[in-house]
């Protein structure tokens, strides 16, 4: 083995020299941002590559998930889960509303529909679940009771992207679902995020949010912000989904090799996958159960003295987090599965490029226990 550090993941990137065309357009035509050329065609593209209708590209997710708030008109509360990364809640607090935490289904690592309809209040206006490692939520039950009590479903699809349910996009599910294309992901734009929505007047009001609110050159509609993407970040974009099957099949084949060298491993839990659905394997994670040899965090150490960085993701909970603990539902009593949850977790590198020597350098470490 070589001396390098092995991340939990890396951006897939293209050749240089695919990016470069791009690069010339965008110097020869001097129009960078402000729903340029590639910004429109990206759009498009991943129109037809997700299934979907209604693409708002968005310079982040957050800035995403804060937008899509605003479009809806949310007020009030907002239930949703503590297992996910703080943008989630972030974007409810950002917005001036408050973040209700339910607790999750430990099979899915999502939110528990059974335990949602207990948490909604005359103050309740939206759910905001959440498709944790691309496993989507129970759509179903969710839409259902959102439907009894006239609320705003908004997902957080931030691992969602290229999944889909019962052979649909599930980011046709609620009224919105929000992709993050940070460097992290599976498809990336550098920095970068997006808005499904369902209907063309809801993607005009949140093209309009991203831009300040104009609507032409003298008419401002609303307190928007500024959440456009760039042309680069675009182009960028353009020529990674020209690669993203490719790179998918690369990161099923770590997940199939993890699956069948840990499946036995005494005290390793594996997370499976939704039958119903594809993934698209952003994640890998693994619970480090008590008769594992080594505690998770002992095992986390252990495997960052030998260059390999897994993360403890999500740990700690946000509802755990100081500013969220105030709120009544974040008691850890409240949510008993979502915090022994973050205590065993481990996602373990999952990328294009890690070596079948790497990933049986990580295997052989988590086999040998101490």
């Amino acid at each position: 083995m070589s001396n390098k550090l092995i991340p939990v993941t890396q951006p897939f990137l293209p050749e240089l020299s695919e990016f470069v065309p791009y690069l010339e357009k965008i110097w020869d035509n001097r129009w960078l941002t402000n729903n340029g050329p590639f910004h429109q065609e990206l759009e498009s593209k991943l129109a037809e590559y997700l299934g979907v209708e209604h693409v708002s590209l968005f310079n982040n997710a957050t800035i995403a998930l804060i937008t899509a708030l605003q479009a809806m008109r949310i007020h009030g509360e907002v239930i949703t889960t503590p297992y996910s990364f703080v943008a989630t809640s972030h974007s409810i607090m950002w917005n001036g509303l408050a973040p209700v935490f339910v607790d999750i289904d430990p099979a899915t690592f999502n939110i528990d529909p059974a335990k949602i309809e207990a948490a909604i209040t005359p103050l309740t206006s939206a759910i905001m679940p959440v498709h944790c490692y691309s496993n989507p939520c129970d759509v179903e039950a969710i839409q259902k009771i959102a439907d009894n009590y006239g609320l705003k479903v908004i997902y957080d699809a931030a691992h969602a992207f290229g999944v889909s349910y019962k052979g649909e996009s599930i980011l046709k599910w609620g009224e919105l679902s929000i992709l993050s294309f940070h460097a992290t992901k599976v498809f990336n734009t550098f920095e970068g995020g997006a808005i499904i929505s369902q209907d063309a007047k809801t993607k005009q009001r949140i093209d309009r949010l991203k831009n300040f609110g104009i609507a032409d050159e003298l008419t401002v509609t609303a307190p928007g912000i500024n959440g456009k993407m760039s042309e680069i970040n675009a182009a960028f974009g353009l020529v990674q989904l020209k690669h993203i099957d490719e790179a998918m099949l690369q990161r099923q084949a770590v997940d199939a090799r993890y699956r069948a060298e840990l499946a036995d491993v005494k005290g390793i839990a594996l997370y499976q996958h939704d039958v119903h659905a594809n993934s698209n394997f952003s994640y890998f994670p693994i619970l480090v159960e008590a008769d594992y040899p080594l505690s998770r965090d002992k095992l986390y150490d252990k495997l960052k003295a030998n260059g390999i960085l897994s993360r403890r993701y999500f740990y700690p909970l946000i509802s755990n987090m100081p500013m969220y603990r105030r709120f009544p539902s974040a008691n850890t009593a409240h949510l008993p599965q979502a915090n022994a949850l973050a205590e065993k977790v481990l996602c373990l590198p999952i990328f294009n490029e890690l070596t079948i020597e790497e990933q049986n350098h990580i295997i052989s470490l988590i086999k040998e226990g101490f």
